[in-house]
């Protein structure tokens, strides 16, 4: 790892311990949101995706803490970072609510190497139940980004984040949800960029000229696996659909 690779993991699990303690002392979330949800873009300038499993989780002092037990997360991004927009899928098996986070919600993206602690740049929506046990969550957010949680400098622990950071730097951040049960997570994944042409599904499809997951068959969990952590495709939602 580079030295400003190292300078910035120590930096994260500083913030990611101090925004720790304030989630277990009861302390009060920082700011207002800013963040909005919006319409899906026109198009896309990169995608990321992670496989979250609770063997990756770790806790404020970058201690493996085991999570949730045969849990698991897929999330999938894709962003427009000329217009500072993010759009998530994400969909998690064997997770057992009720969430618990002192950020604004529990499902986050956050700025850390492989197995260190690190603060939440992003809060997104947390998944909801779809009738089978499946929780799923999807839409667009635009920044400014906040998370509704005081680092220690006392600012939000999104501000100034911006989504060419999570590019330039995609090893350096992880996604997670938090319960009640399992407080440091009870999944995690380090992000992964997926290639703008796409990926061969496995699955009869590739992904298409167009920069976004639209028109795709999703891979199972196996076919994933067999892929590396390749992404999870889904289904381009339009702005008709998800605003109805």
């Amino acid at each position: 790892m580079s030295s400003h690779a190292r300078a910035r993991s120590v930096k994260a699990g500083l913030a990611g311990a101090a925004s720790a303690m304030l989630l277990l002392s009861g302390g009060q979330p920082a700011g207002a949101s800013t963040d909005q949800p919006v319409d899906e873009p026109a198009s896309f300038t990169s995608m990321f995706t992670t496989t979250a499993t609770p063997d990756q989780v770790v806790d404020m002092e970058s201690n493996p803490t085991p999570g949730e037990a045969g849990a698991t997360g897929i999330f999938n991004y894709r962003v427009n970072s000329d217009e500072e927009i993010i759009c998530y899928d994400i969909t998690l098996t064997g997770v057992t609510p009720p969430y618990m986070s002192m950020a604004r919600t529990a499902t986050h993206l956050h700025e850390a190497a492989a197995g260190v602690s690190g603060p939440p740049r992003i809060s997104f929506p947390n998944p909801e139940d779809t009738g089978d046990g499946t929780l799923t969550s999807s839409g667009c957010l635009q920044g400014p980004f906040t998370t509704g949680l005081a680092g220690p400098d006392g600012q939000d622990t999104g501000t100034g984040f911006t989504l060419a950071e999570l590019k330039a730097n995609i090893a350096e951040y992880y996604s997670d949800t938090h319960t009640e049960t399992y407080v440091s997570g009870a999944v995690r994944g380090q992000m992964t960029q997926v290639p703008m042409g796409g990926v061969d599904t496995g699955a009869g499809g590739t992904a298409d000229d167009e920069g976004g997951f639209g028109g795709l068959l999703p891979l199972s969990l196996a076919g994933l696996a067999a892929l590396g952590g390749a992404t999870l495709l889904i289904r381009r939602r339009g702005a008709t659909e998800r605003n109805g």
